[in-house]
């Protein structure tokens, strides 16, 4: 019997708009109301996925930044796996040498290494990457550019970074340049201390190895008496790969899935 569903946001639980669909909130009330647990399992960190699910009359647990980080329903952190600021400083010397944007996300803010109108850009391109039906030019008008400059701390240097000593729970990189992109994953593949993923076919998503939705799920809903046969899960890119891929009772790749 199911008692756990647990579902992607992304190209699963939000539409085309970014917005949960009054059909789908209805039936996870529904679910609720018969006494399944609901889990959000996003790529996005806590503060990202908030501002599509604060407005909504939503209790449930939160599996963010792929799997770095876990909180509960009353929203406190209950499992946290950064990744060593060590193995950060390995990748940031890897990834500058090729030609993509390096986003440093932690669980509140995004960190951007670079001048004011360099970030600017890199934001202008993230958000054209992603949301093609947005023309350029309209773009740094747009809610959704204030949105992502709120959300963005600007560092000179990775040192910077460093000093902070903010838990890094992924490191997020973006292109067009698709070639070049599966290079880049090549090479981080030979990493055996990270898990390389992508919710777009325009990024990558870099966490600890052991930070990746399927095994964090795995752990957390143990942790709270459930076992892998009670759970299903949804999904659609390849940042849920390790969730559709491991042995819960039901497993659901929607029809939009890479």
């Amino acid at each position: 019997m199911i008692k756990v569903i647990a579902s992607d946001m992304d190209g699963t639980l939000l539409g085309l708009d970014h917005k949960v669909a009054p059909r789908t909130l209805e039936a996870i009330h529904s679910a609720q109301e018969q006494g399944i647990r609901f889990m959000i399992a996003t790529g996005r960190n806590f503060r990202s996925a908030m501002e599509e699910l604060e407005e909504l009359d939503l209790e449930c647990d939160y599996l963010v930044g792929s799997g770095a980080e876990v909180r509960n329903p009353q929203r406190e952190v209950v499992l946290q796996t950064p990744i060593p600021i060590e193995v950060c400083e390995e990748l940031y010397w890897q990834l500058i040498k090729f030609p993509v944007s390096i986003i440093f996300s932690t669980d509140d803010f995004d960190y951007r290494i670079g001048t004011e109108e360099e970030i600017e850009e890199s934001i202008v391109e993230q958000i054209h990457l992603f949301h093609l039906d947005l023309e350029p030019e309209k773009i740094r008008h747009s809610e959704l550019y204030e949105r992502i400059w709120k959300a963005t701390r600007r560092i000179s240097d990775f040192a910077e970074l460093k000093e902070g000593k903010a838990p890094i729970y992924k490191v997020f990189i973006f292109t067009e340049d698709i070639p070049l992109l599966k290079r880049i994953q090549s090479v981080l593949g030979e990493n055996n201390k990270v898990a390389v993923a992508s919710s777009f076919i325009t990024n990558l998503e870099i966490t600890d190895v052991h930070a990746q939705k399927g095994p964090m799920l795995k752990r957390y809903i143990e942790s709270l008496g459930y076992t892998m046969d009670e759970v299903m899960v949804f999904g659609d890119s390849m940042n849920d790969y390790s969730m559709l891929s491991m042995d819960f009772g039901a497993t659901v790749a929607m029809e939009n899935a890479e």
